[in-house]
């Protein structure tokens, strides 16, 4: 146990952000750097190493939390960053963009705030890089087998890193022109600098994998050539289609997909635009969605100059503390301010968009909103409570619907589909077509990041044994039941 009383005498304390005013002047991550380092020893020690570490159960990657909490209370950061890896292949993703389920269920959540285990799990990683304890680890021998693996998000990745370590020839295609998915193009810079998935690919390219981008399957290469090619595939192609907003003026100009909206800020991040081609400099800003995809918007917005900017959720507002139907150590519902948040903004909940309204040149000048509520389980509109917003740009970001099968992917693999529309795969994640698998979003449908990364590591396991007959990666710390999804 790192410190017996440290639950008892040291107070929660987080990362610290760097002021709105002047973090909304650049792109990097709103923390303030090394701000965690001072306190983040003692943090560690509020664990408690319980007797059931619940937090396991939370994580879906398992992580072993108590042990490198024990490691980074004594300051022994490598031994801290082995325990770390031995679950999980990017903490530094993980540490920044989980909304971590563990610290829901920390026992010590119970009645005092929980352990700081996200601001830990970065600590370590940071920590480790900035010390050389992160370097690539080739395999002693190669197998001779090859694998694809189409995608290039957490859960590709992961696969691929898992599967070139058991001495496979690992191939990852991705379609756009620079590795990392959503990662690379759907996450903020502010919320994670690039320069965390650049460093880990280059430990791939070390250790063996390699990488082809601007290569779309399905398109530029059929999924007949790609099993000729390989020994296995992994579809690791998330969830990219996103939900729409079938309403009267939806083909306005200036109505946009987040997934449209916010690659091409990051775009200008890479240094391939000057400015955006979509902006929303000087322009009031409607965000139609109140989860974590929305409130990257909000936080593009502010950055880019909008006159105002106008978050839009169509559930009621969460409240502070648990629900009765949410207990510990379940992930709870909970009002949520985000460092977007803290920007400013307005955000407006148990509202539905009727119409959008547009102008003489047909781009949209206004949204046409509704109050709605719960009537015999049913969201119903509440007359009388109309009104209308000033809006030319709206981004919808209101979740991901499934696979893009528009390349032809599912149909040239001949896939089978599950209930819900994703590729259906049994517990070893294979696809019905023999030698093809599937981990992440695009078998499980939209989730977290650390389901994609531990699909893909479980994926791996499972394409090494089919491979080999054996397997000697890690075996799946969770298990696949979509109800344990949060």
């Amino acid at each position: 146990m790192a410190d017996p009383k440290g639950f008892l005498t040291t107070p929660r304390e987080t990362a610290c952000s760097r002021p709105v005013a002047e973090r909304l002047k650049d792109w990097n991550e709103v923390y303030v750097p090394g701000s965690l380092l001072p306190i983040i020893s003692k943090q560690a020690g509020r664990c408690m190493d319980c007797g059931i570490p619940f937090c396991h159960n939370g994580c879906p990657l398992g992580n072993l939390i108590p042990e490198w909490n024990d490691f980074a209370y004594r300051e022994d950061w490598s031994a801290a960053s082995e325990r770390l890896h031995a679950t999980n292949n990017f903490p530094e993703f993980t540490g920044r963009l989980c909304p971590a389920p563990c610290e829901s269920a920390c026992v010590l959540g119970i009645n005092q705030p929980a352990v700081t285990i996200k601001n830990v799990e970065v600590s370590i990683i940071d920590k480790a890089w900035d010390n050389g304890d992160v370097t690539p680890q080739a395999p002693e021998r190669l197998s001779g087998k090859t694998a694809a693996v189409i995608g290039s998000g957490p859960a590709g990745l992961a696969a691929a890193q898992q599967l070139t370590r058991a001495g496979h020839t690992v191939v990852v295609y991705e379609r756009a022109d620079r590795v990392g998915g959503l990662l690379r193009y759907g996450i903020p810079e502010f919320k994670m600098e690039k320069v965390h998935i650049n460093r880990r690919i280059e430990q791939m390219r070390a250790e063996g994998t390699k990488f082809r981008t601007g290569i779309e399957v399905g398109r530029d290469i059929t999924a007949t050539d790609l099993r000729k090619r390989f020994d296995a595939v992994v579809i690791a192609a998330g969830a990219t289609v996103s939900r729409d907003l079938p309403v009267p003026g939806r083909e306005l100009n200036g109505i946009h997909f987040a997934m449209e909206y916010l690659p091409l800020a990051n775009k200008v991040q890479e240094g391939d635009f000057m400015a955006p081609p979509i902006t929303a400099e000087g322009k009031h800003v409607v965000v139609i969605g109140g989860g974590d995809t929305g409130a990257d918007c909000v936080g593009t917005a502010h950055r880019q100059g909008a006159a105002s900017v106008t978050q839009l959720e169509i559930m009621p507002k969460p409240g502070e503390d648990r629900n009765a139907n949410q207990p510990w150590p379940t992930f709870p519902m909970l009002y949520k301010v985000t460092s977007a948040h803290e920007e400013g903004g307005e955000r407006v909940y148990s509202v539905s968009t009727t119409h959008f309204e547009g102008d003489e040149d047909g781009n949209v000048k206004a949204l046409h909103l509704v109050e709605v509520e719960f009537v015999d389980g049913k969201l119903t509109q509440k007359p009388g409570t109309e009104r209308v917003l000033p809006a030319q740009l709206v981004t919808l970001a209101m979740g991901f619907t499934g696979t893009d099968r528009s390349n032809g992917l599912v149909e040239q693999f001949g896939l089978e589909l599950d209930a819900r529309g994703n590729i259906a795969r049994d517990a070893s994640y294979a696809t019905n077509v023999d030698g093809v698998f599937v981990a992440g979003d695009a078998g499980r449908g939209q989730s977290l990041i650390v389901w994609a990364i531990a699909e893909g590591r479980s994926a791996a396991r499972g394409v090494d044994r089919f491979l080999t007959g054996a397997s000697t990666l890690p075996y799946p710390v969770k298990p696949t039941d979509r109800a344990l999804t949060v």
